[in-house]
């Protein structure tokens, strides 16, 4: 009897029409009185996807869904990934409740969708659709689009691979978790495998990339725009856009694309790697156009408790400011695991904070999340609790929203050139005035000034001794009164033409540094032109700070001289260091273009001349 049924069953699956190329035009669903054999394949509209059974050996027999634009008919879905058939003779059946089963040889379910929670009377005449974007439904009515609408998708149970539409995150109301997991041999075996990309929704959701019950990667919490420990995911117009929805019903991440002729997908693969896949078309392949983990720094953890990684230092490895290695043995031998130790104790009462940028925020598991405070409340909140470590904007979108704060270690941070956010790090005071090792804003161990300043000193005192000198002489030119600042300015510039200015001049400096008509920068104006005040554009360096090398955005060549936060200057003798530079200006000189003097930083800006300093030229 049972062979009898076998045989039925076969021969009434052979009546559906085969596919054997996409159309348009072809039905694209299965209804509860049909069948779909091993020999059969269901196309989605227009051709892109198909549902078929397939093998890599002709022993296991999986029912999945591919797509049919490559050659290679890359899968995306599988239905009885940890249950393969092991005979070709199976069936694919939809029934009148709207249950997906797959039939074996034997007349045995060996794998089901598992609806058993459907109204009965919802389910009449169930239809089985695979769709333009890869999603197979059950539905009341074909060609339905809407998810509401679905008894039963295949969005809800991912593989390996997330596709445009998919989410990936919880849904709170069904507590139910949707992610990827890697096939369990890349190519040949899709049962589950050891790599899986999960969300953790506590304190700000994350997604971390795991090899079984360890962490390996993560993304950073999402800052509005991005993930922080993805700089380079940027939407493109009309064509990858990205989402992150989090609310009291769902948390999830999912992506969409704009043009029907771009095919991208999200997977993991057995080896441990998460990637982003896009299709050219002209070349007929698909090309990896984002990876992780893609160097030393996304391993998670890699530099251990309030240690910072950076690709571009040797070793990847250093400690924020106010911290030192806590082993020092294993630091030496490139182990960075162990991470920090603080250098004092902190006071709270005095402590203050070290203000870093474009860094991947530490990990916020467990943190203290407040969605409507601004950065400076959020400030004032961790200042006043003995326990917090650190603080951040939760986005950057609208100049910064919402307070996160860490109240435990500092974990899994890194340093990028550009496109991370804005961390706030606990420190004792008398950390702050120190030279501290990596992790501070401009990202450097040192901060000392320039060669030009041994330069300028020597000219200085030169046009000092002739100031004195001739100041006697010149008073005859100043005792008249000069209505108008017009006539000031010209007779300064005759004065100039000898080598010096008037002391009038610097007491009209004096009242307001406008006056002076000096350029102001910007202080991402100047990070931007030094290119985040790079090694490769560091001129040299002397007693009180360092001399970088920059190019503004209109092509002006510029150095930047930026003087040391421990050197003991304040703003007002830093306004008078620029007022004596400006008297001392000369066409013999090197011309200082502007200044500036934002989120204490003190820096100088000269036009750049190409034959170095002139304490080069004097002492070889």
């Amino acid at each position: 009897m049972r062979s009898f049924t076998t045989f039925f069953l076969f021969c009434l699956s052979t009546s559906i029409t085969f596919f054997s190329k996409p159309s348009t035009s072809v039905s694209n669903t299965l209804t509860t009185s049909q069948f779909l054999s091993i020999n059969q394949t269901l196309f989605s509209p227009k051709g892109i996807f198909q549902l078929t059974f397939f093998s890599y050996n002709n022993f296991s027999w999986y029912l999945g869904i591919r797509y049919n634009i490559d050659h290679d008919k890359t899968v995306v879905w599988v239905a009885n990934r940890n249950t393969p058939l092991q005979n070709p003779t199976a069936f694919l059946k939809l029934t009148n409740t709207g249950n997906l089963i797959i039939i074996n040889e034997s007349n045995k379910t060996i794998w089901s969708s598992n609806q058993t929670n459907q109204n009965s009377t919802l389910n009449t005449n169930p239809i089985l659709q695979l769709l333009d974007s890869g999603n197979l439904v059950v539905t009341t009515e074909p060609n339905e689009n809407d998810p509401t609408n679905f008894l039963w998708q295949s969005f809800d149970y991912p593989t390996d691979t997330l596709l445009p539409g998919m989410k990936l995150g919880w849904n709170f109301d069904t507590n139910t978790e949707t992610h990827i997991n890697s096939w369990k041999q890349t190519d040949q075996d899709p049962s589950i495998g050891d790599i899986s990309f999960k969300m953790d929704y506590h304190g700000v959701p994350e997604i971390f990339l795991w090899n079984k019950n360890r962490r390996v990667y993560r993304s950073g919490p999402w800052n509005g725009k991005r993930f922080s420990g993805v700089p380079e995911m940027q939407p493109v117009t009309d064509s990858i856009q990205f989402s992150f929805v989090e609310n009291e019903h769902e948390v999830y991440y999912s992506f969409s694309i704009g043009k029907e002729s771009l095919f991208s997908r999200l997977s993991v693969n057995s080896l441990g790697e998460l990637q982003r896949l896009t299709w050219i078309n002209s070349r007929n392949i698909w090309t990896k156009f984002w990876y992780a983990p893609k160097d030393q720094c996304d391993n998670y953890k890699e530099c251990g408790p309030f240690g910072v990684c950076d690709t571009n230092a040797s070793p990847v490895c250093n400690c924020i400011k106010g911290f030192r290695p806590k082993n020092h043995q294993a630091w030496n031998l490139r182990d960075g695991s162990d991470g920090c130790l603080r250098n004092n104790e902190l006071d709270c009462e005095s402590d203050k904070f070290l203000h870093m940028v474009n860094v991947k925020l530490p990990e916020t598991s467990s943190v203290f999340v407040n969605r409507s405070m601004s950065l400076v409340e959020c400030g004032d909140l961790c200042k006043r609790n003995c326990s917090c470590t650190g603080y951040a904007n939760i986005e950057i979108v609208d100049g910064g929203i919402g307070c996160v704060m860490w109240l435990d270690e500092l974990i899994d941070i890194r340093i990028y050139p550009a496109g991370g956010q804005d961390l706030f790090v606990r420190l004792a005071a008398s950390d702050v005035g120190d030279d501290g090792v990596g992790g501070s804003s401009d990202h450097k161990i040192a901060r000392a000034i320039g060669i030009m300043v041994g330069g300028a000193t020597i000219i200085f005192l030169v046009l000092g001794t002739c100031y004195l000198w001739r100041k006697k002489k010149l008073q005859c030119l100043l005792k008249g009164k000069r209505e108008k600042r017009g006539s000031l300015e010209r007779s300064q510039d005759l004065l100039m033409t000898e080598g010096v200015y008037t002391s009038n001049r610097e007491q009209t400096s004096e009242k307001n540094m406008d006056d002076l008509e000096l350029p102001f920068f910007d202080f991402n104006t100047i990070t931007m032109a030094t290119n985040n005040f790079s090694e490769e554009n560091k001129l040299g360096q002397g007693g009180f700070g360092i001399v970088y090398k920059g190019r503004l955005i209109e092509g002006q060549e510029i150095a930047v001289k930026r003087l040391s936060k421990n050197s003991g200057q304040g703003v007002d003798e830093f306004k008078n260091e620029v007022r004596l530079i400006v008297k001392l200006q000369h066409r013999n000189l090197v011309r200082l273009l502007g200044c500036s003097f934002q989120m204490d930083e003190k820096m100088l800006v000269y036009e750049y001349m190409e034959n170095r300093s002139l304490d080069a030229i004097l002492f070889g």
